[in-house]
């Protein structure tokens, strides 16, 4: 009777403390969707639990695998129902489109102004006339749009076409060869010692960190002293 008990309290807290996420607004978590940041808190809390209740270690034990049910269960749902997803996960809201501020939508997502334009000064924006479109996102973070005329000029703009870019492979970290990687470039110990020599090291252990390219050029960067 008592494990029922802890089951139905366990349901009925993870209900609460998504309600009470959801009225707190996105700002209270930033960076969390509200759904993660109600999973975090919980299992953090009931943990702390199982670690001091000695006398009745099944309760919280329980609770974390009615938790974990319920955390599935909502995970699977969402993946297949869009309504529910916007429901939990929460949607994006247009704050700032084309000059105009939507007032209706910083209040749906209890943002006020000076919050607003904090996350804009912190963006780089100072001046609302450069920004075409601000979205709020679920996770309390300001995505911003700016104006075609503030936007970075790209190659394309400029009739230019870069080389394509290639990933570094690391050789060489903090004094110790990278086998695998080497063997991964079809090179060996040797050769990897003779592109050191040839930039004046004579061990790896002189060296803090070895990347090479696609051509295999190798960048050496000293331990420094």
């Amino acid at each position: 009777m008592d494990l029922l008990q802890v089951a139905v309290t366990s349901v009925g807290a993870f209900v609460a403390l998504f309600l009470l996420s959801k009225l707190m607004g996105h700002r209270q978590i930033s960076e969390l969707s509200v759904f993660d940041y109600v999973n975090g808190i919980t299992i953090g809390s009931i943990a702390a639990e199982m670690a001091t209740e000695l006398e009745k270690p099944l309760r919280p034990l329980v609770a974390m695998v009615v938790w974990a049910l319920l955390v599935w269960l909502l995970e699977a749902l969402t993946s297949k129902c869009p309504r529910l997803r916007k429901y939990i996960s929460g949607a994006p809201s247009i704050i700032f489109d084309n000059g105009k501020l939507y007032r209706r939508n910083m209040k749906k997502a209890r943002l006020d102004l000076s919050e607003f334009l904090i996350q804009c000064r912190q963006q780089g924006f100072f001046d609302l006339g450069a920004i075409q479109t601000a979205v709020y996102e679920p996770d309390g973070r300001l995505t911003i749009l700016p104006v075609a005329a503030r936007r970075p000029a790209t190659p394309e703009d400029m009739g230019i076409a870069p080389e394509k870019e290639q990933i570094f492979t690391e050789l060489v970290m903090d004094g110790r060869v990278l086998g695998e990687n080497l063997h991964r470039m079809g090179v060996d110990e040797t050769w990897l010692l003779r592109q050191l020599r040839q930039q004046g090291y004579h061990s790896a252990r002189e060296v803090f960190l070895a990347v090479a390219d696609a051509n295999k050029q190798v960048a050496v960067y000293p331990v420094s002293t």
